[in-house]
């Protein structure tokens, strides 16, 4: 019976500190919901995705499925990112808390995993403790695009804990492969609880691909605490890993092959493997010293190329002593060498001998490691103390001591992700100046209109990198929003000449060929680009709009139905389209293209005006009303707007109102001619024909050949010289 109690006792304690450690990390994280989406790949995944904007429809599932996305193939993470649209919508704080609560679930199976594994109550709950609240984790969790780590970690934890399910039940005993003697089985392919496992391990992969160490650390489990390596058991636990090591070798060979589609893989004549294996070394001791002490984080911490040699050499150094004694140390305390390897082992897809991008390191890689070194840590501590008196309670307070530290530091760093003007010159304040987040900045700046300190920013990265082909695109961009054109042409020609299939960059170079009238050279740019890449919409629509331009209305067309084609949101293009087939004299059609315009983007003030001509001509008067006041509310100036008004209120018999619409067309636009000849005929049929005649005559001043306006003019004069009834 006591023992009964004690168990209970103890289910209760687990479930209360489990629960406890979720709403702790739902509250610490909270701040990030007021977040705004970052120009860091927040745009490839959601703000600048029209597949994911579309939410989860049998078409976005099938893009998901067949497309990478930033190097990576991982449909999962992309359908959860579909399924936030479906919800959220374009809202932001509705992504970041989907990343909130799996960061919370993340925290309790790290504790749940941990329970099960050693039966050891706090100091799993400290280990989850530090797991929720560590600021190296911000970067996973308050940035959208990292939805991938928590997605796949949750996925990953899952699996663990399916596998120590698994290794709990009753095995077979010393027979051989662990075969069913009848069917030749082995007894783990037999197992649910194995095959969830596996399942789980694959829903990760198709999460984030680095979870490729799985496979590993199942091992590492097997040698502790499970302490299946036992004599007999070796061929069992070999054909166990099986399926997982052809999970992930498959994983493996798809994400280089993505990676190396899109040229993120840098080759070994930019980056010797000398350079590679210094910053292996010293990237090892930075995670370290980060997990630590967590100061100076950053978004980006640009490769420095080659470390000093006496601080590569001892960080090998220290890396090999720490290996030392935590291998020495093994068979006494066997925690040591698990949670080192752990740290050390699920880091290599992203420490660099393979190198993506142009990073050195990054806190999010930190995510997954980081739970082998706090058990080293905690389990450590608890282990080193044992002779003190009042462990406990000293253990307790140092914990507490470095949660509260954590906490802390943490909401400070939620902070840093605000916004990305924020959040890059933070990074430029705590790391060494780079290219990169000067790049990220200045176009965050140019997003806010603030042209000239934009270009500040990237004429600054680009004195400590001038072959940075991202940057002198942005500066193309920035100076083109100055009209400085021809400038803008050769930045893009620059970005070019360093990187000839850059697409963005052959697409922005059109748009500012186009601008000078280099029709053909435009247009060579935009094929160039749509051949480099083919799912691009913009270059679709920018051709399309050059071609309107030159009076090719079906080509025009054919490329507006491509971008829409590829983007079924995108409102420019249905707006434009709707005027090409409005003037093929396709009135429903263009009204049903400017209303999906404004489906997508319902403060588009041209497509209120355009929606509004096209009912005012369709004989829709009252919505067409409706539509150019929408327009008038968005943009006060606007006289086409107040003209177009002015007409729909007068065929309405709204006469007072439309004469008031006329009056503000010629404040706006004095010289609109045909403005001052409607004004006139309404004036005249009200009796003012004085103010009518000047009206007219102010028509014909500002064009004297307005026919219209003559005959307006004589019929007024005629009828003020007409005798009047005594």
């Amino acid at each position: 019976m006591k023992t009964i109690t004690k168990i209970a006792v103890g289910d209760l304690q687990t479930w209360m500190l489990a629960t406890l450690l979720g709403l702790a990390t739902l509250v610490l994280y909270w701040p990030a919901t007021h977040n705004a989406f970052i120009n860091f790949d927040d745009s490839f995944y959601v703000s600048g995705n029209p597949h994911v904007q579309a939410g989860l429809t049998w078409e976005s599932t099938k893009w998901a499925f067949s497309h990478p996305v930033s190097g990576n193939w991982h449909p999962v993470t992309m359908l959860s990112h579909m399924l936030d649209c479906q919800v959220f919508g374009m809202q932001p704080w509705g992504h970041h808390l989907t990343s909130l609560w799996l960061h919370a679930l993340n925290t309790v199976l790290v504790f749940a995993l941990l329970r099960r594994l050693t039966g050891a109550l706090w100091r799993s709950a400290a280990v989850a403790a530090v797991f929720a609240g560590h600021p190296l984790h911000v970067e996973s969790v308050a940035w959208v695009a990292e939805r991938k780590d928590v997605l796949s970690a949750c996925f990953g934890f899952l699996a663990l804990l399916l596998y120590v399910r698994y290794a709990h039940q009753p095995q077979p005993g010393n027979e051989g492969p662990a075969a069913d003697r009848r069917t030749g089985t082995p007894a783990c392919y037999r197992s649910l609880s194995y095959w969830l496992a596996w399942l789980c391990f694959a829903l990760g992969l198709m999460c984030k691909p680095m979870l490729v160490t799985w496979p590993f650390v199942l091992v590492l489990l097997d040698y502790w605490p499970l302490e299946r390596f036992q004599p007999g058991r070796g061929w069992r636990l070999v054909l166990e890993k099986v399926p997982f090591v052809a999970l992930a070798t498959a994983a493996s060979m798809v994400a280089l092959a993505m990676q190396q589609q899109e040229g993120a893989v840098r080759g070994l004549e930019s980056l010797p493997l000398e350079m590679r294996a210094g910053n292996v070394l010293v990237s090892y001791c930075r995670y370290l010293g980060k997990m630590l002490w967590p100061a100076d984080l950053a978004v980006f911490y640009p490769h420095p190329g080659n470390w000093p040699l006496r601080l590569e050499l001892l960080a090998g150094v220290f890396l090999a002593c720490l290996s030392t004694i935590v291998w020495v140390k093994r068979r006494r305390h066997p925690f040591l060498l698990v949670g080192w390897l752990w740290f050390i082992g699920t880091l290599v897809p992203v420490i660099g001998w393979v190198q993506v991008g142009i990073q050195s390191m990054a806190d999010r890689y930190t995510y997954i490691p980081s739970v082998g070194l706090l058990v080293l840590i905690v389990w450590g501590a608890y282990e080193l103390s044992r002779a003190w008196p009042h462990q406990s309670v000293l253990l307790g307070l140092a914990g507490s001591s470095a949660i509260l530290l954590c906490l802390a530091l943490t909401r400070q760093q939620i902070g840093y992700w605000k916004d990305s003007e924020t959040l890059f010159r933070h990074a430029l304040a705590v790391s060494d100046d780079n290219c990169t987040a000067r790049n990220s900045l200045g176009n965050a700046l140019l997003d806010q209109g603030r042209t000239e300190a934009a270009i500040d920013q990237f004429q600054a990265g680009l004195r400590l990198d001038p072959n940075y082909p991202p940057a002198l695109d942005s500066l193309g961009n920035a100076l083109a929003k100055q009209g400085e054109t021809d400038a803008a042409i050769n930045q893009y020609q620059q970005a070019l000449r360093l990187n000839p299939d850059y697409a963005e960059a052959h697409n922005n170079l059109g748009n500012a060929l186009g601008k000078q009238g280099r029709t053909d050279a435009a247009i060579s740019e935009y094929q160039a680009a749509l051949r480099l890449n083919p799912d691009g919409a913009e270059a679709h629509y920018n051709l399309g709009n050059l071609l309107a331009r030159t009076g090719q209305t079906d080509a025009a067309i054919s490329q507006y139905q491509a971008a829409l084609g590829l983007n079924p949101r995108y409102a420019e293009a249905y707006n434009n389209l709707g005027i090409l087939v409005a003037r093929n004299g396709q009135t429903a059609a263009a009204i049903s293209l400017y209303q999906a315009a404004l489906r997508f983007k319902p403060d588009y003030a041209d497509a209120h005006y355009n929606l509004g001509n096209a009912l005012l001509k369709g004989g829709q008067i009252d919505a067409s009303i409706s539509q150019l006041q929408e327009v008038i509310r968005l943009l006060p100036e606007f006289a086409p707007a107040h003209y177009s008004l002015g007409v729909g209120l007068s065929r309405n018999g709204r006469a007072d109102e439309a004469m008031a619409q006329f009056q503000e067309t010629i404040r706006l636009k004095p010289d609109d001619a045909v403005a001052h000849d409607k004004l006139g005929i309404l004036l005249g049929e009200h009796g003012r024909l004085a103010d009518a005649i000047s009206q007219f005559q102010a028509a014909l001043h500002l064009k004297p050949d307005y026919a219209e306006a003559s005959n307006n003019l004589a019929r007024a004069l005629e009828m003020q010289s007409a005798p009047k009834d005594r």
